[in-house]
């Protein structure tokens, strides 16, 4: 995985109150998004057998999976549904895994991954629900802080909080942390309201990486002792933040990965006076630019 860079803006930058605002810019992370940390640590840390690894996916963390496999020399199985985009699943066969596509759902997926791996005994990767996949994560956090101490508040995505989770675990309560999600997608904020992780809805022009039926176990706790809470946007403010991502920065954002900026471009989240905030741009396996027009 790499060290990915930061860019320091100002809210007026985007026709918002002057404030100073920090870009996380993870879409430029081996395979598009943070999803490579997660990958790597499960890859180098666990024992992995003859057979490899599996993965369900929305999209992203298969490609991470499929990505490190390759670095690697490890067999990779990768499980995705058929709403995952066509960027992510023509990254998963560039790198050369064994790609199946069905169901509607990541849950069908991962239904799917998991029946394979009993069969096979391969390696599980969970995309969220893993402890290393959680320390891989948490890696942001440290580059993070040690790029942008000032900072006193970071926004990020959360579809099963794994990036969140890693996130929270690392700050552990120094800085306020908040997820973004998008309302049609609210597994965090059901999950809080309800005092446990539950199912949720799942549509979103974000679902095939922020749209899992429930956020993880291991995170959840996390969330409530660490969290700051959840702002939810809608589908057009994701889009709304994608199109002043390219606009002002000429940044490609997928969906979920412009999400946790809609919440500032939208006044989901309004910075306090002197608040110091950080957003993860998470991912940017789209085709939202066409160089052949």
């Amino acid at each position: 995985m790499r060290k990915t860079p930061i860019v320091r803006v100002n809210g007026a930058d985007f026709g918002l109150p002057a404030f100073p605002l920090t870009l996380k810019l993870e879409l430029l992370q081996h395979a598009g998004s943070f999803k490579t940390r997660g990958a790597f640590t499960n890859l180098l840390t666990r024992k992995v057998p003859a057979v490899g690894v599996a993965a369900a996916s929305g999209g992203n963390h298969g490609a991470a999976v499929a990505y490190a496999a390759h670095k690697l020399g490890i067999p990779a199985k990768i499980f995705v549904p058929s709403i995952s985009s066509p960027a992510k699943v023509q990254r998963i066969r560039d790198y050369g895994a064994d790609l199946v596509v069905g169901g509607d759902r990541y849950a069908d997926a991962l239904a799917a991954c998991e029946g394979y791996i009993a069969q096979s005994g391969a390696l599980s990767v969970h995309a969220f629900d893993q402890a290393e996949t959680l320390l891989g994560q948490a890696t942001l956090g440290l580059e993070l802080q040690e790029q942008a101490p000032e900072v006193t508040t970071v926004l990020s995505g959360v579809g099963g909080g794994g990036l969140l989770g890693g996130i929270l675990a690392w700050y552990a309560g120094r800085v306020k942390v908040v997820g973004v999600e998008p309302d049609g997608a609210p597994t965090l904020a059901k999950a809080l309201e309800a005092g446990k992780p539950v199912d949720a809805e799942m549509g979103s022009i974000a679902a095939d990486s922020l749209a899992p039926k429930r956020v993880g176990e291991l995170m959840f706790p996390l969330a409530r002792q660490y969290g700051s809470g959840v702002r939810l946007v809608s589908d057009e403010e994701i889009r709304l933040a994608q199109r002043a991502l390219w606009k002002v920065l000429r940044i490609v954002a997928e969906p979920g990965g412009a999400a946790a900026f809609g919440a500032i471009l939208s006044g989901r989240y309004q910075p306090e006076p002197g608040e110091q905030v950080a957003v993860v741009v998470s991912g940017g396996n789209t085709t939202a630019v066409d160089f052949d027009r």
